[in-house]
Parts: C-alpha cells; sequence; structure tokens
C-alpha cells in the first residue's frame, strides 16, 4: 500500500506544472453576410494567467493566431502553351484544405521558435502547408504547385501572414484583428491561439465563430442546394424571359 502510494506521488512530482495558462476569445460568434456585404473583421482577444509560484520569464511571451475556414477540395492544375492552346499537364489534388487561412503573431515567426518546433506545431502559413495532410495524392505535390494554390488565395487575399498582427495592451493582455474578405467562404471558422515564451510553446486556446448568410442570400442558397434541377429550370426560365424582353425593348423596326 505505502508502495503504491509512494509510486503515484512520484508519478505526479514528475508531471510538469504549468506555470502559464491561456483565456482567450472572439469578439463575435455569429458574422452574418447580408446583401451589402462587402467584408467584416473579428477581434481575437484574451490574457496569459499566472500562478503565484512562477518565476518571471528572460524573455518575453509571443502570441500566434491562426484562423483556418471551411475545408474542401482542390485541384491544382499546371496548364503549359502548344501553340495557340493551352493544354493541361500535371496536377495535384489538395484534400479538405482550409479555403481561408490566416496567421497572425506578435512578431516574425523565425524569432518566436524554431523550424522544428513550426513544423511540429504547424505554426505559420508554410508550415501548415508542408504537413503530408494537406494533400490527398499519395505523392506530395511539387513545390510549384503549392506555390501555385499559396499565390492564388493569396490573390484573393484568402491566405495571408501578419507578423505584427497581435499586439500586446499589457505585459499579458493582448488582442488581434482578423480581416475577413467578401470571398471568405460562409461555414466554420477555427482559432488557434499559442502562447510562446523562450522559443517553447507554453500553451493554446481554442475558439471559433461562423460566417453565415442570411436573408434572401441563405433562401436562394437553400433552394439552389436542396432543390437543384428546380432551381437550374427556374434560373434558364428567368434568363429566357430578361432575354425576349431584351429583344423587344431593342428590336429595331
Amino acid at each position: 500500500m505505502r508502495a503504491g502510494a509512494a509510486l503515484l506521488l512520484a508519478l505526479i512530482l514528475a508531471q510538469p506544472a504549468r506555470a502559464e495558462t491561456l483565456v482567450a476569445s472572439v469578439s463575435t460568434t455569429r458574422v452574418a453576410i447580408t446583401s451589402n456585404y462587402t467584408g467584416a473583421s473579428i477581434v481575437v482577444f484574451g490574457a496569459i494567467e499566472r500562478d503565484a509560484q512562477t518565476v518571471a520569464r528572460a524573455g518575453p511571451y509571443d502570441i500566434v493566431v491562426t484562423v483556418q475556414g471551411p475545408r474542401q477540395s482542390v485541384m491544382v492544375r499546371q496548364k503549359e502553351q502548344l501553340g495557340p492552346i493551352w493544354l493541361n499537364r500535371e496536377q495535384r489534388r489538395f484534400a479538405e484544405v482550409p479555403m481561408y487561412l490566416a496567421v497572425l503573431t506578435s512578431r516574425p515567426i523565425a524569432e518566436i521558435t524554431t523550424e522544428p518546433l513550426r513544423q511540429r506545431f504547424k505554426v505559420g502559413l508554410e508550415a501548415i502547408m508542408a504537413s503530408p495532410d494537406f494533400v490527398a495524392d499519395r505523392r506530395l505535390p511539387a513545390p510549384p504547385f503549392r506555390e501555385a494554390l499559396l499565390r492564388l488565395q493569396k490573390q484573393d487575399r484568402l491566405y495571408f501572414e501578419n507578423f505584427r498582427g497581435v499586439t500586446f495592451l499589457t505585459s499579458s493582455l493582448f488582442r488581434a484583428t482578423v480581416p475577413l474578405p467578401a470571398t471568405a467562404p460562409p461555414g466554420f471558422y477555427e482559432v488557434d491561439i499559442g502562447l510562446f515564451a523562450d522559443g517553447v510553446l507554453l500553451a493554446r486556446g481554442q475558439a471559433g465563430f461562423d460566417l453565415v448568410k442570411t436573408g434572401f442570400e441563405q433562401q436562394v442558397a437553400s433552394v439552389a442546394r436542396e432543390w437543384s434541377a428546380l432551381y437550374g429550370l427556374l434560373v434558364g426560365a428567368i434568363a429566357l424571359l430578361f432575354g425576349w424582353i431584351a429583344s423587344i425593348i431593342f428590336r429595331r423596326d
């Protein structure tokens, strides 16, 4: 009995104490897409809590906020020009990749932690896109395909990094503003907040929010999804109607 109690005590003492904890949240859990929607932004804020016995660290704290939007499969094709014709040469399929990916940090990622830890914990765009679960093909995509996907998503402002996107209001309070362009797809967005110090990940926090369509846009989307055949016929009929009206208005006698 005493041996078991001694072993249990040794195991408890062997567990590292969590000196810091991270408390984080978002300014809203629901962003509505209306008829005049041109984009939005949310605020991620939080606090670093320390117990009374924690010794002050030599370096400052760092925060990395990663926001990932709804996932879907994406095909990236490489085109080659053959005379006046462009032909598909090679292709790679990226499976269930986030259609929105934003990384905001308190300073450059290279100054926050080491390359092995960035790859291990998927910190930053490069580490996230280099992870094996980012693709569906058995062969990893060649760098040109990954770079092409990154370039296309950056053009639509759907992938980006901001190395000054996190601001410390005090030594333990921080905030970050995450922009959502009009091209951001509706769905659930995951927010991951990592606390670093001295190059080590100390704690992580999670939050999330929904980007949803409302009003007439939501009704149209629901009809298109649930009654696709009827929606196609209705759109075709409306196009024919407007074409007939235009032919009457602009008809030359």
